[in-house]
């Protein structure tokens, strides 16, 4: 398990400059223009993130590889789910590193809000989200269809900018109704990466490659 964590990153470290540049572009473009750029940061660089990492197992042919060795696809797909949880906090924390230096050094002009600990869970909880989706189909679909894929969610993530500014807006103002509704909707996204990681295991284990 640890030497596929340990290939994932492998695979990233020559192209760490990446991950940089995504979080300087979207912070650039995102921060001067919404009072929510904080959580799309955070999206935009976690996801992008993931998605080169599935683009660089797809261009090397990684998976053809590691089925010739002695390694189970239930491992396969198990350093995948934990490597996109480690993107997805790198995202996050990165984004609220930068939006708070920003607003604490006042680098920028800008009537930026005070930012709490839910402007770290809900971008998570977004990425989870997508990436629950993304990585079943990713698994399952062909080098044709995962291109495809990527450009619909690609799509989607430009699509998502807008009403994730408004439920952040909405939040902010009248917050929820309690603890227990933040409470559910945590556990529930939990749970639906749980079942995607199980239903990932299947799709992957009968696929022929």
């Amino acid at each position: 398990m640890l030497n596929l964590l340990r290939k994932d990153f492998i695979a990233l470290k020559s192209s760490l400059w990446l991950g940089i540049l995504f979080l300087a572009v979207f912070s650039a473009f995102f921060i001067p223009k919404l009072s929510t750029s904080i959580h799309l940061v955070g999206i935009y660089t976690a996801f992008a993130l993931l998605n080169h990492g599935t683009m660089i197992d797809i261009k090397n042919n990684n998976h053809n590889f590691l089925l010739t060795l002695p390694i189970k696809r239930k491992h396969i797909v198990q350093a995948k789910y934990i490597t996109a949880i480690i993107y997805t906090l790198f995202g996050v924390l990165a984004s609220y590193g930068i939006h708070w230096l920003v607003k604490k050094l006042a680098i920028l002009d800008l009537n930026m809000p005070d930012y709490s600990v839910l402007d770290i869970l809900v971008p998570a909880g977004i990425v989870l989200v997508l990436t629950s989706i993304y990585l079943p189909l990713f698994y399952t679909l062909s080098k044709k269809g995962t291109s495809i894929i990527n450009v619909v969610f690609f799509l989607c993530l430009i699509a998502l900018a807008n009403p994730t500014a408004l439920f952040m807006n909405m939040i902010n103002e009248k917050g929820f109704s309690s603890d227990q509704t933040l409470f559910l909707i945590l556990t529930g996204i939990i749970l639906l990466f749980i079942a995607s990681y199980y239903l990932t295991i299947n799709l992957f284990t009968r696929k022929d490659l």
